[in-house]
């Protein structure tokens, strides 16, 4: 008799925890504006508590709307106020519960601070996520995030996002570019969207114009100056000193994560203004969080985290998004439920 059914035989068997943070970030009144990514998470939300069991109490919704409805009290989404959330949600978790992360917004790529280098071991870009305050998280702060989950627990994590493959740093792709499916030419996005997608340039741009710090010519800047000198210890832990030199080590968590991103690394995701195909619920919504509510809705039996991902694949596919989700986790987590859905609801306490 194994650990669990010697404890559910006696009979002190606790219930799973389940916990959520959802963020979504339109960007007002910027050139970057999108329009979709709030009404995205409050749809999670509801699918959260009605299907999944999730307590109200135990889902934290960040928005970036001028009312800061959803639960998040007013509290933006920016780069601190994201991974305090995230920290939060971790600090509470005990072995087996499950956690959530969706994120809907602007995504980027970072190059490597000084330069890749050349030959086969050039370092890569790095995927990065886009706080209301530019204040990047980076796929190394979201590795360093589930490293800290307790054995047992799991973190699941659904961007959408462009570059969003890979957004756990050197977890294991299981449907991607090279597994579970080949690239596709990109086509141009339907009409009514356009991708969330923040250039590189444009993201220096923003962030040196309100950090004052200047290139000289023996120091050509990257983000990461601007990034330290705005928000010094809330910057990303990858552009931290001690991170720089890091060596890829995994903590006692490092099974613990599973990425749904929108689509591959080198892929954008679509933002639609308005869709009048009522297969994708008729609002501003990302077509990638619109297409996971399709799936969730039309299978009300569990699914596992494989079956989603090729579902909604499908889904996008038929609506002519040319955006591909992928998978990224363990072999074992790659064919367990769906945020752990076993036929019936768990309930936080």
């Amino acid at each position: 008799m194994d650990a669990a059914a010697a404890a559910a035989a006696r009979g002190d068997t606790k219930k799973k925890k389940m916990l959520a943070t959802l963020v979504g970030c339109n960007y007002a009144g910027t050139p970057y504006e999108l329009q979709g990514c709030i009404n995205d998470v409050h749809a999670m939300r509801a699918v959260l508590l009605a299907r999944f069991g999730f307590a109200p109490a135990d889902v934290t919704v960040l928005t970036d709307d001028q009312h800061g409805r959803g639960g998040g009290g007013g509290v933006l989404p920016t780069g601190a106020a994201v991974r305090r959330a995230l920290d939060d949600m971790v600090a509470r978790a005990a072995p087996g519960d499950v956690l959530f992360f969706h994120f809907s917004g602007h995504g980027t790529l970072v190059p490597p601070v000084g330069g890749g280098g050349g030959g086969p071991r050039r370092r890569r870009d790095d995927e990065a996520i886009v706080p209301c305050d530019f204040n990047l998280i980076t796929d190394v702060d979201f590795r360093e995030l589930v490293d800290r989950v307790p054995r047992g627990a799991t973190f699941t994590m659904a961007s959408d996002s462009c570059h969003s493959g890979g957004l756990i740093d050197q977890e294991k792709e299981q449907i991607g570019p090279t597994a579970g499916g080949a690239d596709r030419p990109s086509l141009p996005l339907p009409l009514g969207a356009r991708g969330r997608f923040l250039p590189y340039a444009a993201v220096l741009g923003h962030l040196s114009a309100a950090s004052g710090v200047a290139a000289t010519h023996h120091h050509h800047l990257h983000v990461a100056d601007h990034l330290l000198a705005l928000f010094g210890a809330d910057a990303s832990a990858k552009f931290q000193l001690q991170v720089l030199h890091r060596h890829g080590h995994h903590g006692a968590g490092a099974d613990a994560g599973i990425l749904l991103s929108g689509c591959q690394t080198d892929e954008t995701s679509a933002d639609v203004a308005q869709d009048d195909d009522a297969a994708l619920g008729g609002r501003a919504c990302g077509a990638f969080s619109a297409a996971l509510q399709v799936v969730l809705a039309a299978h009300p039996a569990p699914l596992t985290n494989r079956e989603v991902v090729c579902r909604a694949r499908v889904v996008l596919s038929d609506q002519g998004f040319q955006q591909h989700p992928c998978l990224y986790c363990s072999d074992a987590n790659a064919d367990a439920p769906f945020l752990g859905q076993d036929g019936t609801k768990a309930k936080s306490k």
